[in-house]
């Protein structure tokens, strides 16, 4: 990013909806021109935290700024000591259901901010081109909504919030609401736009593989709760929590005794006794009985020895192969690229390239520790 300057800053953010808090706490920033993501599950709290930074929703405490300009402060139980009007925010802001109005054309559409300030039709013309242009939807201005696919109304919708040149766009879902191979094309736009406008952008989805391929950094959410800020490769690579490593990507759990180490690598007795191979963390958690996590595409069919399992079920996905197999009672998850196909009923060997571990009770522990 070329410049570090303070997009967004939310610091110590509350919300509370009567007894419950939908958010507790929140801090982040956004520098440069940032793509940055809050991610998680429905009800976390990340499109409640968007809405309090675009002032459709009054915060209960904290503080957030947009280009150093404070524009919600106040603290716990207190009327809010600046509270800025969300129209003077200088945001842009797309939501999940493009909220295009169906009687206006694409011009309509976009250029309404720049009416609303009394831009001269010709100011008007000129921005609503620059962006068309932009966007790839020249000659459609005199279009209306209904004459657009799904993935246009949206341009539309985007056209629309960076019309009047805002300091920050935020983005609520703004891609579930199309098909898989669309919602992968409008990715790169995004992407490829916010490079060509250079404007920060905060994105809120529970997507997973959006926050993974669009964001320079990404917030993992839950409970009204932020668990961990980081570039995508760390948050999977490195996940701080277990809930961080459950929600990011998918893995198999073992509970496992570690019985052997040896040239960087542990040996755990796992599922019956059998025995798993795994590298050896730079730091163990404390005891020999652990909670073992391992990425479906980093399990590997052993030469050796190693844990007994038979495939139940192979799925091909184009560039990859997913494995339902069973080794004793445990049922594991393995990912294989298209070049290596293991038909169905085949007896196989297990070791990880990789693994996680965490404190043995650790199963239902959101919060627990991960060391890798």
């Amino acid at each position: 990013m070329e410049s570090t300057t303070t997009a967004v800053a939310v610091d110590r953010l509350e919300k509370v909806f009567g007894e419950f808090t939908a958010v507790a706490g929140v801090s982040f920033e956004l520098t440069g021109n940032e793509f940055f993501s809050l991610v998680g599950p429905s009800g976390c709290g990340k499109t409640t935290t968007l809405r309090c930074i675009a002032g459709l929703e009054t915060a209960s405490a904290g503080k957030i700024s947009i280009k150093e300009r404070v524009v919600f402060e106040a603290t716990g139980g207190g009327a809010p000591t600046t509270l800025v009007p969300t129209h003077e925010r200088s945001i842009g802001m797309v939501f999940q259901n493009y909220a295009v109005w169906p009687h206006m054309s694409v011009m309509q559409n976009i250029a309404y901010p720049l009416r609303l300030r009394g831009a001269t039709r010709g100011e008007q013309e000129r921005e609503v081109a620059r962006l068309l242009t932009l966007l790839g939807m020249e000659g459609l201005m005199r279009r209306k909504p209904s004459q657009l696919s799904g993935g246009q109304q949206q341009r539309v919708a985007l056209g629309r919030a960076l019309v009047a040149r805002p300091d920050v766009l935020l983005l609520d879902e703004p891609l579930s609401n199309l098909d898989a191979k669309l919602r992968d094309q409008m990715r790169a736009e995004l992407k490829r736009i916010q490079r060509e406008v250079g404007i920060p952008i905060l994105y809120v989805t529970h997507d997973q593989d959006e926050a993974l391929s669009m964001s320079d950094r990404i917030a993992v959410m839950n409970a009204g709760r932020v668990h961990q800020i980081a570039p995508p490769t760390v948050i999977y690579e490195q996940p701080a929590t277990k809930f961080v490593l459950d929600f990011i990507g998918a893995v198999n759990y073992l509970s496992g005794e570690v019985v052997a180490r040896e040239g960087g690598r542990l040996t755990v007795a796992v599922a019956g006794g059998q025995r798993l191979s795994v590298p050896a963390p730079a730091e163990l958690p404390g005891g020999r009985d652990l909670l073992v996590a391992v990425r479906p595409e980093d399990l590997r069919v052993a030469a050796g020895d190693g844990l007994a399992a038979r495939v139940e079920l192979r799925s091909f996905r184009g560039s990859i192969c997913d494995y339902r197999l069973k080794a004793g009672d445990q049922e594991l998850w393995l990912q294989t690229e298209k070049s290596t196909l293991i038909p169905e009923g085949s007896a196989v060997a297990l070791e990880a390239a990789r693994a996680y571990f965490l404190e043995a009770g650790a199963r239902n522990d959101l919060d627990a520790r991960v060391y890798f």
